[in-house]
């Protein structure tokens, strides 16, 4: 019996092979092995079999041993036919081997041809010759994408194609490759698993919290730490304890609490009891007086400069060896906040040039005169989080501290106080931070775009604040679904947005009322010929879901619709006018401008919807018609990621905000705010506002997850421009000057938002003449490419195969107008000269 290894990420997937042996279906001959890499062997292999100390690499090969080593039809009857075979086999590597589309063209009508008279290549019933040719079309993306289209592509070879694809040895063989993939399958990078072993956990005693600062708005970071605090507290059937950090009055507010609170009932906490580290003030101060005492705190009189001059070079302080009874002196006066007092701070006395700098004598209290929310002016001084939050964990009965990994480096802080206070141990386990796209987290940063009125307010639809994203439609479900997908993660990972609002679409598809809606600008009224007085009809809100129940549609002989779709429209064409009927176009008025003015359609409500290209959506003019304002958004920044050195001010996208006026039934104006609806062909929204007598509705569209709801609107900056931007800065930094602003980034509304950058057209050949075989290659390739990277997210290839795969067609996209302008320079070149020649 003989092995053969298979690559299950190959991007020419040896099809042929694992048929062959599917079709043999003899194990004492071959079975197929798969390995979860993309090459096998030497010189980048697919496929590899080793019989009798020889190995052999390449399909045609493995096919002719594995056919030779047992008796059977599939080699052909005779000599004669086997040679026939062999060809064929042959003729299949030449497929797999070529990228280019004329050569495959022409291969593929030559086969085509071949199969004029014939049902299989060779004899009258299937052979290897068939299960080759059949492997090698299977893996080319051009093929694929013909055969799918239609296109360039002879009807006989798409007929056998398709036989050959629906026999039972082909099923056999594509299910076990299906079962291959997914043992191997491993959760998606931006996917996590909550099978974490949580460190001493015992069914009915795990107790978590989440302690918020009452200083900010809840944003979707602080969700996932929130529910995942929860899903570990139901898990073990302990306890949740929602306990507010209240230790720093410069910055809290009730405000901010009250908020805190209506945030974590939206997505499922409860927060009617609740506790402060407020409470603990007493306790916390009698720890630091005990640290004091034995030596492990000092009071200290550095400023900050040069404090954190001195904790980055790993010098002590020179209050560092003061004594107890100096220190204790300091510390009152700290708490009774004297003149001198105020100069002072508390630091724990840990280390001086620890490797970690988390651990270079911390500070863990601060003087601060602002009267407390709950405490009033009893205090002065107050302790910091580092100090406050082991010891109310371990207080409290906190079994697991789950902190984000930003807290890596304190976490042995945090162990250190547990330890020197005699403190109950507190299990901590770190998790990955929610990172996103073009999106801030940073409470200063966020707070910095309220203050200068950059958004409305924290429930902006632009901000990832929980109030904000729910505003914009996220339901809460589709929130808490997301952050488990996630899971208790390590890794540290930047998230597209799409697989959210994409979770959030399959939520709210079902229970989305329809309706239409029309743009106001430049909208046309078409005639409808044949068409009743206007009525209302009685017709379900949802087609796929009956309890919605119905709404008022109406009908009439004038309607209104997009200048969109009437541009489009073609004299005497049938179009469908969804949930009436199909019409004939019998007359399409346009302006000098190109802008359509009017229509005259002629009702055919005997034609078949299933025949027309166009399903069109349509408003009868009447009384019930509803003003709306339809809104959409950009992301605040231009960048994906924000690096260090890059300054906010210079990120900022032009325009975040778009309104489209228009029309819509008059259904809406029965709609309550959030309420979640469809615009047919247009998307998801939800109602930000009602209809007034002199407003009109506004409602808010709601990312879909796809692609070109998901892309920035905003024209990307040019690495190149990013750099000069930053050099121009820094020289005007070093001679004093202010900062250069970065080029300022022109963003528009566009029709559609842009695609992904490997979807963008590359540019074509402008210049004189015909275009230049060079380029023509080079497009043929790119074709190619695309339709490699297309047909992999098809079959839902490996990322990373698919991640190859689109680095490759971007930089062959890279080189295109590279060549183009090259040859282009040459071209004028060429034309000058022969021009100054003829002169």
């Amino acid at each position: 019996m003989a092995t053969v290894i298979v690559a299950q990420k190959a991007s020419n997937f040896p099809y042929g092979v694992t048929a062959l042996i599917a079709a043999l279906n003899n194990p004492a001959v071959a079975k197929v092995e798969y390995k979860n890499v993309a090459t096998v062997g030497e010189n980048n292999a697919v496929v590899s079999l080793t019989a009798n100390g020889t190995t052999l690499t390449t399909v045609s090969s493995i096919i002719r041993y594995v056919l030779r080593s047992h008796k059977n039809t599939l080699y052909g009857s005779d000599p004669a036919s086997a040679s026939l075979i062999d060809d064929f086999i042959d003729k299949s590597q030449d497929i797999v081997n070529t990228s280019d589309f004329k050569s495959l063209d022409i291969i593929f009508q030559q086969l085509n041809h071949h199969l004029t008279l014939r049902s299989f290549f060779v004899g009258y019933k299937i052979t290897a010759a068939d299960i080759a040719l059949w492997g090698a079309l299977k893996a080319n993306a051009i093929f694929s994408r013909q055969l799918k289209t239609g296109k360039d592509l002879g009807v006989y070879i798409g007929r056998w194609f398709n036989h050959i694809s629906a026999q039972a040895f082909v099923d056999a063989a594509l299910a076990e490759l299906a079962k291959a993939n997914d043992s191997t399958k491993v959760a998606k990078t931006d996917q996590g698993s909550f099978d974490i072993n949580l460190i001493g956990a015992e069914m009915g005693k795990v107790v978590t919290r989440f302690p918020p600062e009452p200083s900010g708005y809840l944003h979707i970071g602080h969700a996932k730490a929130a529910l995942l605090n929860k899903y570990f507290a139901d898990q073990y059937k302990g306890r949740l304890i929602v306990r507010f950090d209240d230790t720093n009055p410069s910055k809290e507010k009730v405000e901010y609490e009250h908020s805190i609170k209506e945030d974590l009932l939206l997505i499922g906490i409860d927060s009617s009891v609740v506790t402060y580290t407020s409470d603990y003030f007493d306790t916390i101060y009698n720890y630091a007086i005990q640290l004091i005492k034995e030596g492990k705190a000092y009071a200290d009189t550095t400023g900050q400069e040069q404090m954190r001059a001195e904790r980055m070079d790993g010098i002590a302080s020179q209050c560092r060896d003061l004594s107890v009874e100096e220190n204790l002196r300091r510390f009152e006066e700290m708490k009774n906040a004297t003149e001198f007092g105020q100069t002072c701070c508390l630091r724990a006395k840990i280390s001086v040039d620890n490797p970690n700098k988390a651990l270079r004598d911390p500070v863990i209290y601060r003087c601060n005169l602002i009267p407390h929310g709950r405490t009033g002016d009893k205090w002065k001084m107050y302790p910091l989080y580092d100090l406050a939050c082991p010891i109310v964990d371990s207080l409290e009965g906190v079994t697991h501290a789950l902190r984000t990994d930003e807290y890596h480096d304190r976490n042995p802080q945090y162990q250190w106080f547990l330890d020197n206070l005699g403190l109950r141990q507190v299990h901590i386990w770190e998790y990955s931070r929610l990172n996103f796209i073009y999106t801030l987290l940073s409470k200063r940063k966020l707070t910095w775009f309220v203050d200068q009125g950059r958004v409305s307010g924290w429930d902006d639809p632009r901000f990832p604040t929980i109030r904000g994203i729910h505003r914009r439609g996220l339901t809460m479900e589709a929130l808490k679904t997301y952050i488990l997908m996630q899971g208790a993660s390590t890794n540290y990972i930047t998230l597209e947005w799409d697989k959210l609002w994409a979770v959030n679409r399959k939520q709210i598809d079902p229970i989305a009322p329809r309706h239409t809606a029309v743009e106001a600008l430049n909208k046309v009224k078409v005639t409808v010929s044949g068409a009743d007085v206007y009525d209302l009809k009685e017709v379900p809100r949802h087609k796929k879901n009956e309890t919605l129940g119905n709404k008022q549609t109406a009908y009439g002989p004038t309607i209104w619709m997009d200048q969109a779709d009437c541009k489009e429209l073609e004299i005497n064409e049938e179009v469908t006018f969804m949930d009436w009927g199909n019409a004939f176009i019998r007359s399409v008025e346009k302006n000098s401008e190109g802008i359509v003015t009017g229509v005259q359609a002629e009702l055919h409500l005997e034609g078949d919807f299933k025949k027309t290209k166009k399903k069109l959506t349509w408003l009868a003019d009447g009384p019930e018609l509803v003003k709306v304002d339809l809104m959409d958004y950009d992301y605040l920044i231009t960048k994906k990621k924000i690096e260090e050195d890059d300054d906010l001010k210079d990120l900022l996208t032009p325009v975040t905000e778009f309104k489209t006026e228009g029309i819509a039934d008059g259904n809406v104006a029965d709609l309550n705010k959030g309420d979640i609806i469809q615009f047919e062909r247009k998307g998801y929204y939800i109602v930000d506002a009602v209809a007034t007598s002199d407003k009109p509705a506004r409602l808010i569209l709601i990312p879909d997850g796809k692609v070109a709801s998901m892309a920035s609107k905003a024209a990307p900056v040019s690495q190149t421009e990013v750099k000069d931007a930053k050099d121009a800065k820094k020289q005007k930094k070093e001679k004093g000057a202010a900062p250069a602003a970065a080029p300022a980034v022109s963003g528009k509304k566009a029709k559609a938002a842009a695609h992904a950058a490997a979807s963008k057209p590359a540019p074509s050949w402008t210049g004189p003449g015909p275009k230049p075989e060079e380029i023509v290659e080079l497009e043929a390739k790119i074709d190619a490419q695309g339709l490699k990277v297309r047909q992999l997210k098809t079959d839902k290839a490996d990322a990373d195969q698919v991640k190859e795969a689109v680095d490759e067609l971007l930089n062959l996209k890279k080189q295109l107008p590279i060549r183009i302008e090259a040859l282009l320079a040459l071209a004028v070149a060429a034309s000058a000269a022969a021009e100054n020649f003829s002169l």
